[in-house]
């Protein structure tokens, strides 16, 4: 798997910071879009995806699509981006493979569409050359003296969990952004700079 090009995180304290960071991350994407979501029960996917919604001005009611898989929202003509895409709301946890992501046509709508993934890693990075991967983490606990526990690895740390609702809270989050691909070839504007910004890879 390749390396991404870049890694940030952003720390938020309540759902409708997750909301609004995510609405300013929608109002910058475009067609062609790929976005892979992880995170586990209650870490907030939906309320991102649902201010990913707002920020590209689809049709509201965003739920998570975990038991039909696919969900669409149309674009509003009468919203902030008419004429904008449409988004593309996929549920890979119950998809063990590349094949089966192929077997639901995601193919016919990547081009007009921003497509979000949950559950998407080592599923569907055949869709695009460029994908924005979002891992978001709760703060499960504090250690002595005021710090937080470390953000576990995102690689492992959501196997398993199966995520039927997802009940978003105000606990303290960290969402980690990495971009890979042309198209990410730099942090979205929507992402403050700050320390944990890093480059990883040597620019050409």
């Amino acid at each position: 798997m390749s390396a991404p090009v870049w890694e940030r995180s952003v720390e938020v304290a309540t759902a409708a910071q997750t909301q609004e960071l995510a609405a300013a991350l929608g109002a910058e994407l475009r067609a062609g879009d790929l976005l892979v979501l992880t995170g586990e029960l209650g870490a907030g996917k939906t309320t991102f995806t649902q201010g990913l919604g707002e920020g590209l001005g689809v049709r509201a009611g965003i739920i998570s699509p975990t038991f039909v898989l696919v969900r669409i929202h149309p674009n509003l003509p009468d919203g902030p981006r008419p004429s904008g895409p449409d988004l593309v709301h996929v549920d890979a946890y119950r998809l063990e493979s590349a094949a089966e992501i192929d077997d639901i046509d995601l193919e016919n709508t990547m081009d007009s569409a921003v497509t979000v993934v949950e559950w998407g890693r080592d599923r569907v990075e055949h869709l695009s050359e460029s994908r924005l991967e979002i891992d978001l983490h709760r703060r499960l606990g504090s250690r002595p003296g005021g710090g937080h526990q470390s953000v576990p690895e995102a690689d492992t740390a959501f196997e398993g969990v199966l995520d039927f609702e997802d009940e978003d809270d105000d606990e303290p989050r960290t969402v980690v952004f990495r971009g890979f691909g042309p198209r990410w070839a730099e942090p979205p504007a929507a992402l403050p700079a700050g320390p944990d910004a890093t480059r990883t890879q040597e620019e050409d």
